[in-house]
């Protein structure tokens, strides 16, 4: 049995996979928000309770919203802060007694996708979370790139360039820089740049919804989005040139990116015509923690 752990900053997700990969039990529990040593314990519960339901012992893979140090084993590059600077994997093993995988929840994401969902079968796969933050995982011939320095595919903190007529400025970002792609195109950058273009305080869902029903200002919102993501994304396609993008993270059900962003990304690409893919996920907000569970297959 595998056991799959998406360490997220709203909830924490398990999944028990059997042999053959079909899933055997799935619950979730609240994420204790600024509290490691409450997120230790949440974990370690959730294994402890699902592996006695079951009455199997299994491997453990967990994806993290940052990704481990190579030379401390700490981590870093977390926008749930309180777990920068601290032993997770170590901590995590000595709760439970066992070698325990972590990775970068991206990756995961992404080699679930890559594996047997929306991008099955592609060479090269750039997952993309789309949520309270933002994150990417690539994926070559059904393996998770890590980078030398455990950062690839960390899109999010690059600078996204402004266009001709955005006032919008520089919003600050958690990693202490400026501009980042995340301050724009996750779900708390598209409520920010709503409120300082029209006043309003709207969460994502509620800006869809009033651009479906007319409202022109979430339409503006929702077209600034679009253009950003575009233009977020093209940086990714000059570099990497994935055959397929696929988006997870709860804006990836807004609907209309799959027929918008493509139009818009060609004018940033270098190239007379794109063919890579942008598709939604396949399984859902859930599908990290599939991968998760499959880190074990995939590394052994």
């Amino acid at each position: 049995m595998r056991l799959g752990i998406d360490l997220g900053g709203s909830k924490i997700e398990i999944v028990a996979l059997g042999n053959a990969g079909e899933e055997l039990l799935r619950r979730r529990v609240p994420t204790p928000q600024g509290d490691y040593r409450g997120t230790l314990a949440a974990i370690a519960g959730l294994v402890e309770q699902t592996e006695s339901d079951l009455q199997l012992r299994g491997t453990l893979g967990v994806g993290i919203p940052g990704a481990l140090c190579a030379l401390t084993g700490l981590v870093k590059n977390a926008n749930s802060t309180c777990l920068i600077g601290k032993p997770l994997k170590a901590d995590l093993e000595a709760l439970l007694q066992r070698e325990v995988r972590l990775a970068n929840d991206a990756n995961c994401f992404a080699l679930s996708e890559a594996g047997d969902g929306a991008a099955a079968g592609a060479a090269v796969v750039f997952g993309v979370i789309l949520g309270s933050g933002v994150g990417g995982g690539i994926v070559v011939r059904s393996r998770v790139l890590d980078g030398a320095n455990a950062i690839a595919g960390e899109w999010g903190h690059n600078p996204l360039p402004l266009q001709a007529g955005d006032d919008t400025g520089l919003p600050a970002c958690y990693c202490g820089r400026r501009g980042c792609v995340e301050t724009f195109v996750s779900g708390p950058g598209m409520r920010s740049d709503h409120f300082n273009h029209s006043g309003e305080l709207r969460d994502p869902p509620a800006v869809v919804a009033g651009a479906a029903a007319g409202d022109a200002a979430c339409e503006a919102t929702l077209q600034r989005y679009e253009a950003r993501l575009a233009l977020a994304l093209a940086g990714v396609i000059n570099i990497l040139d994935p055959n397929v993008i696929v988006l997870g993270g709860g804006l990836s059900n807004i609907l209309r990116l799959y027929e918008q962003v493509p139009q818009l990304w060609g004018r940033h690409v270098f190239s007379d015509r794109v063919a890579t893919r942008l598709v939604r996920n396949r399984h859902g907000d859930s599908s990290g923690v599939r991968g998760a569970a499959w880190l074990w297959e995939a590394q052994a």
